[in-house]
This record gives structure tokens, C-alpha cells and sequence, in this order.
């Protein structure tokens, strides 16, 4: 007596079990997002619609008793404020400065450590590590380097017009501003700009050093155009951080001489919190907010528009 055998794909039935641990598999993706999402409801989301509702008002600051809907006189008053719009050219100038300065350092830095020198990685972490330092911070060193230290070096070597405390003029302040800036940022940019070099096809190179096109033809007809992912990225950074200055801003200059530094950030903070105006800061907070989106959506638009798809 011989038994057949049947060999077949095995397939498995669906059973209670299964739908179960589908099931358990969601509420565990629930439960971990959740404390993520309630701090971003809490932090961003909620803060964001009040905001909104606090510009259409005449909203002290505190509660809301005698609160009452004014329509759009802030906004009206936040355009007529001579020193917010002041601050917002000052922004816009300072962070087109920052969005060549700093993109075209940390290409070139990128270029530099991606290159065949022994010391690459020892070169990458001394240019990422001033992005690690706080804004704060890095306004309080560069304060000093520049009220005591060029101060020390011009009474030394007789050079006061080259070395002196640069955050006693307009021009000068807004150069130290750029300095300290592009000396943080750069580091930051250079890493992304490294992934998009060490992402582009070896065989592409190798394709163009055969058909004998030069370095300089490589960077510009290959290199830079599968680099603009990269740049587009790098970009937007650049303008939002460049735009919504503000740390750096208050410890190295606070704003002077004379208020010709003050950006922004710095005077929302301020008519809010030296003024009291906190609904008229609130209308300029949501003025800002809107420019910033327009611009970087923009900004992203026009660059992957350049992107080249192998």
C-alpha cells in the first residue's frame, strides 16, 4: 500500500491571529508617534492658529479680557513701522550675501575633502565643528575677537584702519555678521554637498577623462548639474537660517550701531516684549512667515526645475 503525496506551494490561510497582530502592529505605530505629535500640536500647530487669531486683535499679552477684533490694523501698522521694514531690507541684503557666501564655500570645502589629500578627515570634522557651537555662544567669541582682538592687532602693527572694533560702524557690523555666519554655516552645507559628490556615477567620470575632457569641463558640464538636488537643498537652508537670524544677531551686534544691524527676528522680539505691542508682533510674525514661504518655495521651484535625471 503506497501513500500519494501531494507537493504543492504552501500558502498560507489568513487567521484571527494574523488580523490581530495587524492590528497590534498599528497601535504600536499610534502609540509611538503620539508623544511626537502632541508636542507638535502643543509647540507649533496650535501656537501657529493662535497666532493668527491674536493679529486680527488688540491682544495685550496676557489672557484674553478685553480682547477685541481690530481687523487688519496691525498689519496696517506693522507695514508703516519704519524699522520693520528697515529690518526686513537689512534681512533680505544679509541673506543674499549668506546664500552665495556660504554655498560657495562649502562647495568648495566639499570639493577640498572629497579630493585625494591625506588629511580629508581631519579636515571634515575642523570645518563641520563651528555649525556645532550655539548661536549665542559664537556671537560672544567673535564679539571679542572683533572689539579687542583686531583692536590689540591695529594698535600693535599701526594698521587702525584695517584692524579696529568693526562693530562700531553700519558697513563693518554687517561684514562681521556675514563672517560669523558663512564661518558657521558653510561646514554644515559642505556635508550635504560631500553626499551629492560621493552620489554622482563613477563610470560617468571615467566616461568623460576618456573622451578627454578637462577638470574644469568635469566640474561644470558633469559635476555641478547632477550636484543641483544638493544645491536646491543646501539653498533653502541657507535662506530660511539666513532669514530667521536672530541668536547670533542679538550677542554679536544687538542690533547697532544705531540699529542698523537689527534684523527681523530681532524686532518682532522687540516690539512684542520692549513695546508691548505683542499683537501688532504677532501681525509681523505672520508678515514674515508668508514672505519666508514665498521666497523659499520659490527658491525650490526655480532649482529643481535645473535638476538633470540620469
Amino acid at each position: 500500500m503506497s501513500a500519494k503525496i501531494k507537493i504543492g506551494r504552501w500558502r498560507p490561510h489568513p487567521s484571527k491571529s494574523g488580523q490581530i497582530s495587524s492590528g497590534s502592529g498599528r497601535l504600536s505605530f499610534f502609540l509611538f508617534i503620539l508623544p511626537a505629535l502632541f508636542f507638535f500640536l502643543n509647540v507649533v500647530i496650535i501656537p501657529f492658529i493662535s497666532g493668527i487669531f491674536y493679529s486680527f486683535t488688540n491682544w495685550q499679552g496676557f489672557g484674553l479680557t478685553g480682547t477685541k477684533l481690530v481687523g487688519f490694523q496691525n498689519y496696517i501698522d506693522a507695514i508703516r513701522d519704519v524699522k520693520f521694514t528697515t529690518a526686513f531690507g537689512f534681512s533680505f541684503l544679509y541673506a543674499l550675501v549668506m546664500l552665495v557666501l556660504v554655498n560657495l564655500i562649502g562647495f568648495g570645502l566639499a570639493l577640498l575633502v572629497t579630493s585625494k589629500i591625506r588629511t580629508r578627515n581631519i579636515l571634515r570634522s575642523i570645518y563641520f565643528m563651528p555649525n556645532l557651537i550655539g548661536g549665542l555662544i559664537l556671537g560672544f567669541i567673535w564679539q571679542f575677537i572683533f572689539s579687542k582682538l583686531l583692536t590689540q592687532i591695529g594698535d600693535v602693527t599701526g594698521l587702525e584702519s584695517i584692524f579696529f572694533n568693526w562693530l562700531t560702524t553700519p558697513q563693518t557690523a554687517f561684514w562681521s555678521l556675514v563672517i560669523v555666519g558663512v564661518w558657521q554655516q558653510a561646514g554644515y552645507v559642505m556635508i550635504i554637498y560631500i553626499a551629492g559628490l560621493q552620489s554622482i556615477p563613477h563610470d560617468v567620470m571615467e566616461a568623460s577623462q576618456i573622451d578627454g575632457a578637462s577638470r574644469v569641463k568635469q566640474l561644470f558640464r558633469i559635476t555641478i548639474p547632477l550636484m543641483i538636488p544638493s544645491f536646491t537643498i543646501n539653498m533653502f537652508v541657507t535662506l530660511s537660517n539666513a532669514l530667521k537670524q536672530y541668536d547670533t544677531n542679538l550677542s554679536l551686534t544687538n542690533g547697532g550701531p544705531y540699529g542698523s544691524t537689527e534684523m527681523v527676528a530681532m524686532n518682532i522680539l522687540q516690539t512684542a516684549y520692549k513695546y508691548n505691542h505683542f499683537a501688532q508682533a504677532q501681525a509681523k510674525a505672520i508678515l514674515f512667515f508668508l514672505v519666508i514661504m514665498i521666497v523659499t518655495l520659490f527658491q525650490v521651484n526655480l532649482t529643481k526645475k535645473k535638476e538633470v535625471v540620469l
